[in-house]
């Protein structure tokens, strides 16, 4: 094993049927995508199907840094953080699927589409973020991506991402 596959492999919960992986806790996130906080929005990963779907945690609290100004009186979670917590999501799915081969690339937002918010996500919700991938060609991929709030949507949205060199 080279040092790629075993950094993959530390990475990765074990995998079981159908290309599954089990939960990534925060510290296999952080070694699959770069962001940090106060940019990293999502807090755990409980399944990914290789190539297929991933779903994603993020456990909102008051503490979030956004609420000193979203809004003070009625905190509300962002839209468009809510789509960023998608994207990093749909990172570690491509990250889990590329396996080596992800190492020393990067998943970059491309566009966003069709992005609806039903219903606002403030402190002590817990998004629970779908991504399942539509389409891929060479290093575009297409994603739709669904979060849910009690087994309710709140928010959904499609979009593309291109792996490139960091």
């Amino acid at each position: 094993m080279d040092a790629n596959e075993a950094r993959a492999a530390e990475t990765a919960g074990p995998v079981g049927e159908e290309g599954r992986v089990e939960a990534f806790d925060i510290a296999q996130i952080m070694r699959a995508i770069p962001h940090r906080y106060p940019f990293l929005l999502v807090d755990r990963i409980v399944e990914v199907r290789k190539n297929h779907s991933c779903v994603g945690i993020k456990n909102v609290t008051i503490n979030e840094n956004f609420f000193q100004g979203h809004f003070p009186e009625h905190p509300v979670m962002p839209g468009v953080l809510i789509v960023e917590s998608m994207a990093q999501t749909a990172a570690v799915l491509v990250v889990e699927t590329l396996g080596p081969a992800a190492r020393g690339k990067l998943v970059y937002f491309m566009s966003v589409e069709n992005a609806k918010f039903r219903k606002p996500v403030g402190p002590g919700d817990q998004l629970r973020i779908h991504v399942n991938k539509d389409r891929q060609r060479g290093n575009i991929w297409k994603f739709a991506a669904e979060a849910k709030v009690d087994g309710k949507v709140v928010a959904e949205a499609t979009y593309t991402a291109m792996i490139l060199d960091r």
